[in-house]
């Protein structure tokens, strides 16, 4: 794998979460993170550009030397989804960019892994609201050196999550917002909920995604929801389109 530089961004949680990432595989030396990962609440449509702008600086870089722009494209909060996927995108059009979109879940799995060096296999289970859980089950492959999906991301009960039939770690915050209704935990080695999206993870998935030549224009960004709402209403398309031209505008350099 050749160098490779990108901006991160993830929104999918109460966090507004920024990374660049900088990698030289040829060098030997670990990869350069600069983040900001902040609780915002619900507002981190208005932390998001100030905190790019923060993390290129930090890294002595502009977005223009920058090769694509990843998001956490899903599931998560739909407001959330729909700032990083917009912004994203914006940032993406005014600088001549690709995007790279990366599963909220997986980074979940990244983020196990990263917690808990040797991780092989990991049931990640987010709280979705309304009693739901959105999971899905990941394995590590040490011959692509990837996650591999067992199960695919989906939304269900907290009752419904269903254990791994082999050894495995369960990541997420469905644990502590379920406890004993997430039966599954009770045969988990580790429960990582710390174990959740951020900017860092999206772009160490987002960098193999790139090498493996899955980046993609950015009009062909989307979130991806999973709750049973798979059609974007007007006011959703128009809520992303609004965020891209605002970073379209105000750029990040």
């Amino acid at each position: 794998m050749s160098s490779i530089t990108l901006l991160a961004l993830d929104t999918s949680t109460e966090f507004c979460s920024v990374a660049v990432y900088r990698h030289d595989p040829a060098s030997g030396a670990p990869a350069f993170v600069a983040e900001r990962h902040l609780d915002t609440g619900p507002v981190s449509s208005t932390h998001i550009l100030p905190a790019a702008r923060d993390v290129l600086r930090e890294a002595g870089l502009t977005l223009a030397d920058c090769d694509a722009i990843a998001f956490g494209a899903g599931p998560g909060s739909f407001t959330g989804l729909r700032t990083a996927c917009g912004v994203a995108q914006g940032l993406a059009f005014g600088a001549g960019l690709p995007v790279v979109p990366v599963g909220t879940l997986v980074a979940c799995a990244e983020a196990a892994r990263a917690m808990r060096a040797g991780t092989q296999r990991v049931l990640v289970a987010l709280d979705a609201r309304m009693s739901e859980a959105y999971w899905a089950d990941y394995v590590w492959d040490d011959m692509t050196g990837d996650w591999r999906e067992v199960q695919a991301p989906s939304l269900d009960a907290a009752e419904q999550v269903r254990a791994p039939d082999a050894e495995f770690v369960i990541a997420g915050n469905a644990v502590t917002a379920f406890g004993e209704r997430l039966q599954a935990s009770v045969q988990a080695q580790a429960v990582l909920a710390d174990a959740m999206p951020r900017a860092r993870y999206v772009a160490e998935l987002a960098a193999r995604a790139f090498a493996r030549g899955e980046a993609i224009p950015a009009d062909q960004a989307m979130p991806v929801y999973i709750r049973n709402k798979v059609a974007q209403t007007t006011a959703e398309r128009e809520a992303i389109k609004q965020a891209g031209a605002q970073a379209s505008g105000k750029g990040a350099s």
